[in-house]
Order: C-alpha cells, then structure tokens, then sequence
C-alpha cells in the first residue's frame, strides 16, 4: 500500500510540475536569476546542463558547498537523497546509494560504489576518504553506472573534481576557530604564464575528541589494568596538499594533480553498551575508558588508540581535439596509502579485544577515450580501460587469556567484570599465573587486473527527444591471499580466536570472470527546459573469492568459498527541469537483485556472504525555489524501501537474512533550507544559510536488530556572515547540530559478535568563526 501511494504521489508530483513552472515562469523574478542554480555536469563525460542528463544526479558547486558549510562526505551526504556516508573514522568510510554499502575493508571483496577522483576511481574503502577542500564540483550519480564510471559502480558514484590550475594570478586564505579547541586552515595560490598555470592548495584541521576518555587516570579500573594515559576520541588532526599543473599543448590541455594526505587522528570511540567506564555508564554520550594494551606498540604498532594513514595520489588527464568533432582523452593515475589503526573492540577498560587494522594498498589505471560531439543527432564516446589494485588486510590481536575466556562465556554483563574477569587466570592456575597475554594476527589479500571496452551512443531523432545506449565489458583477474599466526592459549589449548593457523604458509586462490554490463536511456524535453526520463541498466559487484583456512587431515589447508557476482536490474523514471525561479527533478526507482552480497561478523573476520534475492524501490525528490534575488529555499527527499527477499540457494549456515531492511539504509531522509544573500551597498553583502536535516530509523547490521540501530534524528545547522570589497574579505559564524542533538553512526561492529556490542556516538554541537580572504 505504502509503495502504491507514493507512485500515485509521484505520478501527481510529474503531472503538477510542467503545471508549476509554467505558472513559475511568469514570475517577476529574471530567468537569469535561476540559470544559476542550473549547474553543468559531466556524468556522461561531456558538459551537460543537469535538467538534461537523463539519469537521477545531484551536483554541487563550490559556492554551494561553501554556503552549506560542506567539506566532508558525511556533511554532503545530508544534502543528497539516496546518498549516507559513515565515517567511523578515516579508515573506515562507509558509502551508501541506495542502501548498498561499501565499507569493507577486506582486500579480497569489491567495492560497490565508486568514488571517482578526477576521473580516477579511488573506490577501495581504506583508501577512498579525502578531504573535499579547493573542489570544483561534487557529482552523485545514481543507478548502475558500469559505462560512464566503471564496473565499481554497481549502484552509483560519487565524482569529485577539484579546482584546476587556471591562467590568472590569484589566491584565498581561510582560518577558523570553534569549540573543543577546533583549529582549520586552508589556502590557495594560483599562478599563471602564457601556456602554462600552476595552483597550489592545502589545509590544516585539528580538533580535541568529542568523547572523553578517562582511560588511564587515577583511580580508574582502567590505570590498573593497563596504565596507559589515552587521549579523548573522535577528534582530528589531519593535514593535506594539492599540486595542479595546466598546460596548453597546441589546441590541447594537459592536467596534471598531485596530491597528499595524511591523519594522525585519535581513536574511534566504540563505547561498550554492556561494561561502563569506571564511575560512569553505558551511555555513549557521556565519558569512555577505552584502555588498549601495556605493550600496545610492540604488538599493535601504536602506543595509544590512533589512526596514522597515508595516501598519495596523482593523476593526468591529456584532452587533444583530433578534428572538430573528435576528441580524445587520457585520463591515468596512481594512488597508495598505508593507514594503521588501533581499536578498543570491547569498548571497555577491560583488555579483551584489542585490535589493530594495519592496510596498504596500490591502485593504478588508465582510460583512452575518443568523443564524438559535432552534430546535432549523434553524440557519443568509446574507450579502453586498464585497472589494476592490489593491497592487504593485516589484523593483529591482544587480550589476555583469563579475561578472553571470561568475557566470550558470556560473563562480563556488567561492571562487576572489571573485578572478575581480571582475576581469572589466577583462579585458573590455582594462582600460579596472574596474567597470560595472548598476541595473534591474520592477513588478507587481494589483486585485481580488469580490462574493459566501453561504448555509449546518443541519438537524437527530433530537437525534443533523445536515445541513450551504452555498454561496457569487463574481464577481470582476481588473487585473494590468506595467513594467519594463532598460536594455542595456555589455558585453552587452542587459538581463542575462530581463525585457523596457517602454519607459516600463505594460501592463495585466483580466477577470472568477464561480463556485459548495458545501460538504456530516453529523454524528451515536454515543455522548453523541463524534461522526462527512463533509464535500464545492469551492474554487477564482481565474485568473491573468500578465502581463509581450515584443519585439514595433515594440517591447515585453504579453504575456499566463492561468492556468487551479484547482479541487480535497475529501472527508473523521472522529471527534471527549470523554469523561471524553479528547477528540480523526481526519479522513482526500482532494483532486482540477485546473489545480493552483504558483510557477516563471523567473531573474528568480517567476510561477505550472498543473503539471498533483494529488492528496492524508492522515490527521490529535489527542488529549488528562487522567491527573489536575495533568497532562494531548497529541499530534497528521499524514500528508499531497501530489503532482502528470499534466501540464497546455499545459505550461510544458522543465519536468516530474509526480510531485513539493507543496514545504514534510513527509509526517509530529508534536508531543507534558505539561502539568504542580500547586498547592503558599496561592495558588502551579508548571507545566511539555515538547514535542517532528518534521517528515520537505520539498522547497523544484517540480521536487522533494533537494539543495533538508530531510530532517527533532526540536525539543524547554520551559517552566515558578511562579506566585504565584493567578498573579497569576509567573517561567517558557523553552528553544526545547533540543538546538540544526540545520536549514533554506528552500533554492533566486532564487540556485537563476542556478545557486547558498541556504539559510535555522532558529532555533538560544533561551532566557531571564520575570517577569510581572496585576492
């Protein structure tokens, strides 16, 4: 009922649209005034006007993203129906479209959202997180995009491309200051020559953690078990900087971007639900006692709960026009990170599940693209693509065996286990043996060489209509590798974790997979400017080869199991248009899947298992309604119906996905706001820009279970300021979740499977001031 309701909504919205904007286009408002919220794309790599490509995208510019005070994912994602980013941490971003999450940071899975950098798909979740600072524009793409982003776009991409080099002389500073001590920098410079521009841009971002952590101080059960001094959690300290090199070759352009980045943040705050910290509870929003481990470095490589990660990137894009209707492109590039973080699993003082992710990776690529675009019925481009990655997985583990064994019976409910667990290798050893530290580690590996041709055609038969059909195939060659050191606990006689010794030998596993992934798209423009659209396409997250080991007659053999591609039919439809002060667009969607793929917390590894037969229908909405020359309102919404259907033909034993909603997916989200821009006279001007974001209930895991989620919230955010010398120089005030709304990213995660899981608190109320300058 819910499902045909909001067709017949969104049958009326498309039916009452073209009927708005004509009235709308009557307004005394100029139409110039709504050209500028019009903004150009390149999703179908080539400029087009958003109301004309036929696909369901969002796009914002810099001058927006400023406004809405927008420089990480998770802050866009607010502002993008069908969009939730989750950023743990820097290490661990998960990207939704849709409901389909990559967050994985298993090297032996695929991603299943591209995030595309400069044309360049950096889609490998631990390498994937930059900070979105001197950018040009962010596109949201939505639907299997395997033709214009690559075969990691089984749902979607995110495409970031930042500020070129230009051929002028100019500049931009930038610093705030907010509370918990918030410091970020952030400048420009760009200089020019006759044939050849340079830009150079960088920032600075430090902020005290929004968690307390009383880890360490005296008299804390914490101080006795471990000793270790840690710093308050979820705060930053993060810094990056960006060389871009322009050159004019003839009638051609060379880009080159380099860029570097770097965090030293402090650790994730996963807050036991079950133990409370000395003093305290088991709230996530009040203090932690986050302990870690004495000999942390020695075993984990941090002394403390940190993040330390690395990523370098460059990349070149060479655009020469071989006549007036052709032109072809390179687009090629290199990134490697190396990030290592250290992670209190347990989310308590006691030290039972001390975990480091220690992950590097390389991805290289290269695309040769020829586009034709010199005539008004025909319109396309065809390609090779060059894809290879290969990076590890290192995770090694510390406890201590009385108070592993303790707590995985199901003992530690309370606080009464921070006496007792503690006390039970004693009690084991009829005192003999106080503590017996226990260490042990295991990798996984992936390579990845794919190789595709694409091609994609437009037709159009008459100046209103148009014919999209693309297609790209793919062969890929995958490689998962797998070790592991588990030595026996002394008081076990086993490895306590549920991870086979691989007895110094590293297992691996290969094969090859090819497909067809098409994409088939119309539009006709009904009225001028306002536009209807359908779209068929097909994308596909590649097999698994999940690999690991077992106890074999003679001792540890691989063990192999593949995980069936999965496959998903999107078909979707909409309304997109400008007209006077009004521009928007609506899509309605629906998603077949099969083999649906879904990440299992096994007590030790995260694996991806197939959950069976999916499906997904959803609405999406966007509008902009400029009311005057100084005042424009805006709104989006998103209705996504994301669940599991029926169970996969060989199941993953003891578990029953069918009927749970697709985790971190909300049902409803929704943003609105105003953007207030009034000139008082002789060059000053003064903005404000109020927002209001919602999101309802999402699950963290699948199997669905509302203890593990979160069941809803609304932030309100504000900006504004005033600029002077035609905003050349201004002051803005800022406020981020201004009620001081609490609320949780996360739940579940590792401490979930041993019986006691932990939860991510979200940013309380952030605010500060700004002073910036542009010459």
């Amino acid at each position: 009922m819910t499902k045909i309701i909001l067709l017949a909504g969104a049958a009326a919205l498309v039916a009452l649209t073209p009927a708005y904007a004509q009235i709308a286009a009557v307004s005394d408002v100029a139409d110039e005034a709504a050209d500028e919220d019009v903004i150009v794309v390149t999703a179908q790599k080539r400029s087009e006007l958003i109301t004309e490509v036929p696909l369901t995208v969002t796009a914002y510019g810099a001058a927006q993203l400023e406004r809405l005070n927008v420089n990480e994912f998770d802050e866009l994602s607010a502002f993008v129906p069908g969009l939730n980013v989750q950023e743990q941490s820097a290490n661990n971003p998960g990207f939704v479209i849709r409901g389909i999450t990559s967050d994985s940071g298993s090297a032996q899975a695929a991603p299943r959202v591209t995030i595309y950098y400069n044309g360049i798909d950096v889609s490998r979740s631990r390498g994937s997180y930059f900070k979105l600072f001197d950018v040009e524009r962010v596109e949201v793409v939505k639907g299997p995009q395997a033709t214009l982003f690559g075969t990691a776009a089984t749902i979607g991409a995110i495409s970031v491309l930042t500020n070129k080099a230009e051929f002028e002389n100019s500049g931009a500073i930038s610093a705030s200051y907010g509370n918990l001590d918030a410091v970020e920098v952030e400048a420009m410079v760009n200089v020019a020559g006759e044939r050849i521009a340079g830009r150079v841009a960088g920032y600075y971002e430090r902020r005290d953690g929004y968690v307390r952590n009383i880890a360490g101080e005296a008299g804390t059960a914490s101080e006795r078990l471990v000793g270790i001094d840690q710093r308050d959690l979820n705060g930053l300290d993060q810094f990056g900087l960006r060389g871009s090199l322009r050159i004019e070759a003839g009638d051609g352009t060379i880009d080159l971007v380099a860029t570097y980045e770097e965090q030293n943040n402090p650790g994730t705050a996963f807050v036991s639900g079950t133990i409370p910290a000395s003093g305290g509870d088991t709230s996530p929003f009040t203090f932690a006692e986050l302990g870690g481990i004495a000999d942390s470095e020695d075993v984990l490589g941090i002394r403390e709960l940190k993040l330390e990660r690395r990523v370098f990137d460059v990349n070149a894009t060479l655009s020469f026009p071989l006549s007036d209707a052709v032109t072809l492109t390179s687009v090629s590039g290199y990134r490697t990170f190396d990030s290592l973080e250290t992670f209190d699993a347990d989310g308590s003082a006691l030290p039972f599940l001390e975990f480091a992710e220690d992950a590097d990776g390389r991805q290289m690529s290269t695309e040769l693209r020829l586009s034709y675009d010199n005539d008004d019925r025909i319109r396309g481009f065809a390609g090779v693509n060059l894809f290879h990655e290969d990076g590890t997985q290192r995770v090694p583990f510390s406890t201590e065996e009385g108070i592993y064994l303790f707590c995985a019976q199901g003992f530690c409910q309370d606080a009464a286990a921070l006496v007792a667990a503690p006390q039970f290798t004693a009690t084991a050893t009829g005192g003999t043996i106080t503590a017996l530290p226990y260490r042990s580690e295991f990798t996984n590996g992936g390579e990845n060489s794919a190789y595709s041709l694409f091609a994609d055609v437009t037709f159009a038969p008459t100046d209103r209509v148009e014919l999209t059909a693309g297609v790209r195939w793919v062969k890929e060659e995958r490689r998962s590798s797998f070790s592991a050191v588990q030595p026996n606990a002394v008081l076990l006689g086993a490895p306590l974790l549920p991870v086979v010794d691989t007895g110094g030998q590293t297992f691996v596993a290969d094969d090859s997979f090819s497909a067809w992934l098409p994409r088939f798209n119309a539009r006709f423009e009904i009225i001028d400017n306002v536009n209807i659209y359908a779209t068929v396409s097909k994308g596909r997250r590649a097999p698994v080869l999940n690999l690991g080991a077992r106890v074999g007659e003679n001792g540890p053999v691989a063990d192999l199991e593949r995980i069936s591609r999965e496959q998903v039919w999107n078909y979707e439809a909409g309304i997109k248009g400008a007209r006077g002060p009004f521009s928007g667009s609506l899509g309605v969607f629906y998603q077949d899947y099969s083999n649906f793929q879904t990440s299992f917390n096994t007590g030790a590894q995260i694996i991806a298992v197939d959950a069976g037969q999916a499906s997904n229908f959803g609405v999406e909405v966007e509008g902009s309604l400029r009311m005057t020359d100084w005042l424009r309102a805006y709104a989006t919404y998103a209705y996504i119906d994301a669940k599991i259907d029926e169970p996969a033909d060989n199941a993953f034993p003891g578990v029953d996905f069918v009927g749970s909603r697709f985790r971190l997916q909300p049902k409803h989200s929704a943003s609105l706001g105003l953007d207030f821009d009034f000139d008082l006279g002789g060059g000053t001007a003064l903005t404000f820009t109020p927002t209001a974001t919602y999101r309802s209930q999402v699950f963290f895991e699948i199997p669905n279970n509302p203890a593990i989620g979160e069941d809803g919230y609304t932030l309100v955010n504000l900006r504004g300021g005033v600029s002077f010398a035609d905003g050349r120089y201004a002051v803005h005030g800022f406020a981020t979740n201004l009620f001081d709304k609490a609320f949780i990213i996360d739940g579940g995660n590792t401490g979930g499977a041993f019986g006691l899981p932990t939860f991510i608190p979200g940013e309380p109320a952030l605010y500060g001031v700004e002073i910036s300058a542009r010459f």
